[in-house]
């Protein structure tokens, strides 16, 4: 008798990519900040800017595909086929489904999702005969298509003959209950939290405060010539440096007021961790706005006017 079997996809090899590409981007967003602080305020340092988002920029999300591949989960039971990936959550009713088949069964090839990866084969493409196929998968080899009413969605079981054989067998046993189908978006996360006003002020008030951070000392760089970012234990001005280091500290507030959001959306999945998710929104846009006030007064200090 199958009480419940599960199918996890193949993770090895997408873990040590994801990782590998992981450390790469930070690797060279180490070198970018690095490089900034000693460049003058010209072409390079332009350049090292945007090396520096353009690293940073993917990190949040290869975070979330390695996280998601780690959980990556399809479960079978007699009256559900649950497919879990990250924050991605699809439940099945048995009944629902329709039919299951290899993807190299078909006669016109799938359509792999842009921007996929080793361990991370996400999104939706389209196939002419089939449809919208939603991919939750880990590799290419191996995918099995299954059919509802609503959706198709592409797997990748590290044992596709064993899940096809294990899904055959409940079918001829038959559900027990009549259950609910369940669906579960990233997404959701977010526009529940946006449904709390205290938490929707703090994105909003954080996301101005950022923005503005930016913009000032955009601003004020050209009439610069050099900065002090500090004193030391005697209260005597730092040496100064080159202006173009103080576009530094709106950089890091924004990289840790990114990286608070992604991390309270993470914990605000679950209501007994919403209080956490929540201090951790507001220490992010309070961080935010200590340096607001710390470019203020290095702005305001003589030496550096």
């Amino acid at each position: 008798m199958i009480t419940s079997n599960a199918f996890p996809p193949q993770k090895q090899r997408g873990l040590v990519v994801q990782a590998v590409l992981l450390l790469f981007l930070l690797a060279l967003t180490l070198f970018a900040a690095l490089s900034l602080r000693g460049a003058t305020f010209n072409l390079a340092f332009a350049f090292f800017v945007l090396l520096l988002l353009f690293s940073l920029i993917p990190v949040p999300l290869l975070v979330y595909r390695f996280y998601a591949l780690l959980r990556a989960e399809y479960t079978l039971d007699r009256e559900n086929l649950h497919l879990v990936w990250g924050m991605r959550v699809e439940d099945i009713p048995i009944s629902d489904v329709e039919w299951v088949r290899p993807a190299n069964s078909l006669s016109r090839p799938l359509v792999l999702p842009w921007f996929g990866i080793a361990g991370s084969l996400l999104g939706k493409t389209h196939n002419a005969d089939l449809g919208t196929i939603e991919f939750l998968a880990a590799e290419a080899k191996g995918l099995l298509l299954i059919a509802t009413a609503r959706q198709i969605y592409a797997i990748s079981p590290a044992d596709p003959a064993g899940f096809m054989q294990a899904f055959q067998r409940v079918m001829e046993m038959g559900s027990l209950a009549q259950t609910q189908g369940h669906s579960q978006y990233p997404s959701f996360v977010i526009s529940d939290a946006w449904q709390n006003q205290l938490v929707r002020s703090l994105w909003l008030f954080g996301l101005f405060v950022n923005i503005g951070l930016f913009l000032w000392v955009s601003i004020n760089l050209p009439g610069l010539q050099s900065v002090s970012l500090g004193f030391d234990p005697s209260g005597l001005p730092l040496e100064v440096v080159p202006r173009a280091q103080l576009i530094l500290l709106p950089l890091l507030s924004v990289f840790l007021f990114t990286l608070g959001w992604l991390t309270g959306l993470f914990f605000y999945r679950r209501p007994d961790l919403r209080l956490i998710a929540t201090l951790l929104w507001a220490s992010g846009t309070f961080s935010s706005v200590l340096f607001l006030l710390a470019v203020s007064f290095l702005l305001n200090t003589p030496h550096n006017l």
